[in-house]
């Protein structure tokens, strides 16, 4: 499912979607009285936009206080899903992917919410589609982020390189060698792709049309090819320590040890909080994301964030002014003030956004038409596929499986285990 950002939409999310649902649930009485509600989170300290949220929520409602469950960022799908399956009484269920969401409506983990969502300005707000399942809705989107190229313009000054503006991928690897400082202590990698599959599929199917749930993955060719050409020649650092190690595509970028890095706008208020905070210093920009060819229109791939409501929540009243409250105007201003772009789109949205560097390539790549390619679709089998495409990843990323027998064995596991 492919969607086009216009240029207005950029900079807010904003996508005309009118959505229709039904819900035979009654609305849940008003509490009387403080309430407590529990949020699950990852990397709370990392991540601004929870408390830029939590904080704008609980002034407007002063009986209502948000206490954040914090579970670290790699471990948040798994540590989740280990939750719900014990029943766990979390209220607010953030939902970082839409493949994590897939699976927990499907086990029927997730509220029914049809009724906040049909109480919304529903035509507002991006990325509702995915979360729509036979007519009913499981979440609410809060943020809707597109991916592009994050540089850093100290790097690419000192070393008398023009800007990565609308870049090929043949072009990316060739700064990325130019880039590339062996003798820095630590030293300089021309390029970081973290370890996400998405940084390697999702990019490739975006670009090339392919379908994640296919079970046909060619297309996963020569996107693989470049990383691992980039990691194999010194360009990157090599995904097997990244993965042992943990290692923060932050700490990459914020700490100068990455002149390039493909990553989702939310990084934006990241960025941000680190500099505002003292902990970084450098001089930064966005460009889009490279493309297969020159000229080309931009594609890039990106996914809602939402949040949702266990139904062993003790408090779903509370719970359900609390999603109202993020996936409308008011949280929307809440996170675009510092830098995260909301699914909400509106004027005083629009002018709430005001962390993205101001030289011309960084607004021209916020603002300017784009394709943003579903980073992964929403099926009954997204999440069986997903298990799959992410172990035959990492296969290939280490070294264990060549890049043709990794897509080969992802395309028979998909056809005999989920499809066939």
């Amino acid at each position: 499912m492919k969607r086009t950002i216009t240029a207005a939409a950029a900079t807010v999310a904003l996508a005309g979607l009118v959505l229709t649902g039904c819900s035979g649930q009654a609305a849940p009485a008003e509490e009387e009285g403080p309430v407590t509600l529990t949020v699950s989170v990852w990397n709370y300290d990392q991540t601004p936009e929870f408390k830029a949220l939590f904080e704008a929520f609980e002034a407007e409602n002063p009986d209502i206080t948000i206490e954040p469950v914090d579970i670290l960022a790699d471990d948040y799908a798994e540590k989740l899903t280990t939750m719900l399956s014990g029943g766990d009484t979390t209220d607010v269920l953030t939902m970082k992917n839409v493949t994590d969401y897939s699976r927990y409506a499907n086990r029927g983990q997730l509220l029914d919410v049809t009724d906040t969502v049909n109480a919304m300005d529903t035509d507002k707000i991006a990325g509702l589609d995915p979360y729509q399942v036979d007519d009913v809705y499981y979440a609410v989107p809060y943020r809707q982020d597109f991916w592009l190229l994050y540089y850093n313009k100290g790097l690419f000054d000192a070393a008398g390189l023009d800007y990565p503006d609308h870049i090929t991928w043949d072009e990316y690897a060739d700064l990325a060698a130019k880039l590339t400082d062996d003798a820095a202590n630590p030293k300089v990698y021309g390029s970081y792709q973290h370890t996400w599959r998405s940084v390697t599929q999702a990019t490739a199917a975006a670009q090339t049309d392919g379908d994640l749930l296919s079970g046909d993955y060619g297309f996963m060719d020569d996107q693989y090819e470049l990383f691992l050409g980039l990691q194999q020649s010194g360009s990157a650092l090599d995904y097997a320590t990244a993965k042992s190690q943990q290692i923060s595509y932050r700490t990459m970028f914020e700490t100068g040890q990455a002149a390039m890095m493909p990553m989702g706008s939310w990084y934006i208020a990241g960025i941000k909080a680190a500099i505002d905070g003292g902990t970084s210093t450098v001089d930064w920009g966005v460009a889009p994301l490279p493309q297969v060819e020159s000229g080309e229109d931009t594609v890039t791939f990106g996914s809602p964030t939402a949040f949702a409501i266990n139904t062993k929540s003790a408090h779903q009243a509370a719970a359900k002014k609390f999603l109202e409250f993020a996936a409308g105007e008011e949280g929307a201003k809440a996170i675009a003030a510092i830098g995260v772009v909301p699914a909400y789109g509106s004027d005083a949205v629009a002018e709430a956004f005001t962390a993205l560097p101001t030289d011309d390539l960084s607004v021209t790549t916020f603002n300017e038409p784009k394709t943003v390619a579903l980073e992964m679709p929403v099926s009954e089998n997204t999440s069986d596929i997903s298990t799959i495409l992410d172990e035959e990843h990492d296969l290939i990323m280490v070294g264990e499986a060549s890049v043709g027998d990794g897509i080969g064995a992802m395309d028979d596991r998909v056809t005999s285990e989920v499809l066939g």
